[in-house]
């Protein structure tokens, strides 16, 4: 295969970050507005806004009880077929409604495409918070997980029988119980019982349902197509693509890909190839550090994007915002916003990643701030507040970022529009 032209894309997050089924006006800020993605997104939620009127509109309860679960079903659904090969995101088709019928299997057809699964896609609030949810068929989907949970079949037989399966960050730092049902707000509110625990491995998604509970909630029936296109040129295959696609609809890649040798990089790998430099600037740099270190010992709240409190990559986004970098929401994202530096090369500015998410191992969940010296910043974990502690480099260590204010702003924006 001939050598591409690396270029560092968004995740799901940072799109549907402006799809939003809701309840009431979003409560965090959205991403920042740029063409493609972003702009399907703000018709979406422009569109579905008048449902805040029907609100609260039907809460489901008395869900049975199934291994120790409260579901839906008042059997236990039928057992899964066997996972039979695991495949790998590339590629997210979004449209701000039902994408038409045919759509997948056209785009099963263009070379280079290994699998095209129908998905529903939005941002809807999950008690209170908004959050990534995708509407699925469990059976079909399961194998665009991450390996952890793809295998958990008592998870995904939770799904099908109308239960949510939370990421295991949410689940851990909201403080999420399984023996407890979750307030998801859309067209209608639903109380839902927990599925499980488990992440996808997509960054940014925090929540799965069945499509059956999509339908329910309001969110658009097969809006999305997650694309699996493991040895093809994305860039060139996101051309072929958006000419089989309605106006309004777009594509975006889920991961980058590598100048060199074309290999896709996943959510679960620091840095990008240097050459879209520079890096941060001494002014930019200055406020940085500054506006971190303004924030010791405000409480950590997951979610949280600031003033007042923070989740890990939260603090990172809002202390670059002051000093104008604007940065991606979620660490997977922010992992891909500049080259990765050796750990002999570090400078206070870089950002430290880290893997913490056991249904995931390879997915990056955390993000830490360098000062120097040995010693890092971050919003740890909920009961904990902002805090300086000794930089680890130890189990869980995925590397560290150099940021580049270019290639940053290009995936918190939509370079794909």
């Amino acid at each position: 295969m001939r050598n591409v032209a690396r270029r560092t894309l968004p995740m799901l997050g940072a799109g549907l970050a402006m799809l939003t089924v809701a309840a009431a006006r979003p409560v965090l800020p959205p991403a920042p507005a740029g063409p493609g993605l972003a702009t399907a997104f703000a018709q979406v939620h422009d569109e579905i806004a008048p449902w805040q009127r029907e609100l609260p509109g039907n809460i489901r309860s008395g869900p049975k009880t199934v291994s120790g679960l409260r579901l839906y079903s008042p059997v236990a659904p039928p057992p899964l077929p066997r996972l039979r090969r695991m495949l790998q995101a590339d590629l997210l088709v979004v449209a701000p409604a039902s994408l038409p019928k045919g759509t997948a299997a056209a785009l099963r057809r263009i070379s280079g495409v290994a699998a095209a699964q129908p998905v529903d896609a939005a941002r809807i609030q999950v008690n209170g918070k908004y959050v990534a949810m995708l509407g699925v068929n469990p059976v079909s989907f399961r194998a665009f997980a991450a390996r952890p949970t793809a295998k958990s079949a008592t998870l995904w037989r939770n799904v099908i029988a109308g239960g949510v399966a939370v990421s295991y960050t949410m689940g851990k730092l909201d403080k999420v119980s399984a023996d407890k049902t979750l307030r998801v707000a859309g067209r209608t509110t639903e109380n839902l019982p927990v599925a499980g625990f488990g992440t996808v491995g997509i960054a940014g998604v925090d929540a799965v349902v069945s499509s059956k509970v999509a339908r329910s909630l309001g969110i658009p029936a097969g809006n999305a197509i997650v694309v699996s296109a493991p040895h093809a040129d994305l860039s060139t295959l996101i051309k072929r693509i958006s000419r089989r696609l309605p106006r309004r609809a777009a594509v975006t890649a889920l991961v980058a890909q590598s100048k060199a040798s074309g290999a896709a990089v996943s959510s679960g790998a620091a840095g990008v190839q240097a050459g879209s430099g520079p890096g941060l600037s001494g002014s930019q740099l200055t406020a940085f550090l500054k506006a971190a270190e303004s924030r010791l010992g405000l409480p950590y709240v997951w979610g949280a994007v600031g003033p007042g409190s923070f989740d890990c990559s939260g603090l990172v986004q809002w202390s670059l915002a002051q000093a104008g970098v604007t940065m991606p929401r979620v660490a997977a994202d922010q992992a891909r916003t500049g080259p990765r530096v050796p750990l002999g090369q570090l400078q206070p500015g870089d950002l430290l990643f880290y893997h913490t998410d056991p249904t995931a191992p390879s997915y990056i969940s955390h993000v830490a701030i360098y000062l120097g010296d040995g010693l890092m910043l971050q919003a740890p974990q909920p009961g904990m507040d902002v805090e300086v502690v000794p930089a680890a480099f130890g189990a869980g260590f995925a590397g560290a970022v150099r940021v580049y204010p270019r290639i940053a702003a290009a995936a918190a924006a939509d370079p794909a529009g």
